[in-house]
């Protein structure tokens, strides 16, 4: 541990649009006392004169570390917007150093500003950090009457948003443009998504939502419609889905292998389920993992991982997972790979259509235990002036644990 005087060496100073005059006590001792202050530019031209060493921030981010790091021993300071560790630099930066090498002087976030502007209270608005993220991962937060708090680059990026809102059809929601907020050049103008944007908008900028229109919203239980999918028919129907999906079981921060994943709807829900979740999907058809990754950027979770190839060979090389499903390519020599390449705990779902599938599921239960069920479904369906039952195929769904 290296110190300067019995205090860690390092202090991140949440740095807002008001520069000193909004800093504490404490910021501002840390700030005079620092021997070397890091900042980004847009933070540096509203520091006052120093005794410091001032050093700007390079783009990217990531190039300025190791120069940070070469700093240890000296008394710095780290100007970092507003709160360092809500969607801020100092998640980042405290990968790299020991806990005792720091110290966090947070400022109010731009969220806490932008709820104090409109009065909304914060525990009940959705805090989104999207600067440096695909704005379409909005999508599956676009319910009616929901406040969202949107963190954008520029302005830019708020048309982009309002677009987006809009292509989904939430067009009728009010977009609150929130400027500079805390400084001099402060400034907030309302609008409806669907209206003429300012062509002035300056960084930083933030955007609060309240969402309203007749755009089809995505559902919070598993099973979502089929139409939301993309797909040629190779495709885990809504109500098998919902169930496999329930005995998946996802809980935040987990990673799913989707083997056979066709329109990818399995780890698309998986990933929704959470968005601290993970997903890898397995697909030997090129068509279809396009497909499966343009699924998932239209539902708003990007970062679905699909991998082309067949299974067990494309499983090479990959985190291993906490579940995995199998919905197509289902053989028992990936089924004995899997049983020797995954650590125990780890929960397996696979479902089967043909008499060949079926039986070589009603064989591994036999051998490795776990659950077999028979999913037998049927709709009303018209025939002349009367309905009757019309049944889909039969799905045996295996559920085991590793």
């Amino acid at each position: 541990m290296v110190e300067v005087n019995n205090t860690p060496w390092l202090t991140l100073l949440g740095w807002g649009e008001g520069g000193t005059q909004a800093l504490t006590a404490a910021s501002r001792a840390a700030l005079e006392s620092a021997e070397v202050v890091f900042g980004a530019r847009r933070h540096l031209r509203l520091l006052p004169p120093l005794n410091a060493e001032v050093i700007e921030w390079p783009v990217p981010f990531a190039d300025g570390i190791p120069e940070l790091i070469n700093q240890r021993g000296r008394r710095v300071v780290m100007l970092v917007s507003n709160d360092p560790f809500w969607f801020g630099a100092g998640t980042t930066l405290a990968q790299h150093l020991g806990a005792d090498e720091w110290l966090s002087l947070p400022a109010p976030s731009t969220f806490s500003l932008a709820a104090s502007r409109l009065g909304w209270p914060l525990e009940w608005c959705t805090c989104l950090g999207l600067h440096a993220k695909p704005l379409a991962r909005i999508r599956p937060y676009l319910h009616v009457g929901r406040r969202l708090l949107v963190l954008v680059r520029d302005g830019a990026a708020v048309a982009e948003l309002a677009s987006l809102v809009n292509r989904f059809g939430f067009g009728d929601s009010l977009l609150t443009v929130l400027e500079a907020l805390g400084g001099d050049n402060e400034r907030i103008r309302a609008l409806n998504a669907d209206g003429e944007l300012p062509q002035d908008i300056a960084h930083p900028v933030a955007v609060a939502l309240e969402v309203a229109g007749n755009g089809p919203a995505l559902p919070l239980t598993p099973g979502l419609p089929d139409h939301f999918f993309d797909h040629d028919g190779q495709i885990t129907k809504q109500t098998v889905r919902a169930m496999t999906l329930s005995a998946l079981a996802p809980m935040p921060g987990e990673r799913l292998w989707d083997i056979g994943t066709g329109s990818g709807s399995i780890a698309i829900e998986w990933l929704l389920a959470h968005p601290d979740n993970q997903a890898v999907g397995f697909e030997q058809n090129t068509e279809r993992a396009a497909r499966a990754r343009s699924n998932a950027e239209n539902l708003g979770v990007d970062w679905l991982e699909v991998k082309e190839g067949r299974a067990p060979e494309v499983l090479n090389d990959t985190p291993l997972p906490e579940a995995v499903f199998i919905g197509g390519g289902l053989s028992q020599t990936l089924l004995d790979d899997l049983w020797q390449r995954l650590p125990e705990g780890v929960r397996v779902v696979a479902n089967a259509v043909t008499l060949e599938s079926e039986a070589l599921l009603a064989h591994w239960q036999h051998k490795v235990g776990g659950e077999l069920l028979r999913l037998e479904l049927a709709n009303a369906a018209p025939i002349g002036t009367r309905r009757v039952w019309k049944a889909s195929y039969p799905i045996v769904q295996w559920r085991g644990v590793r």
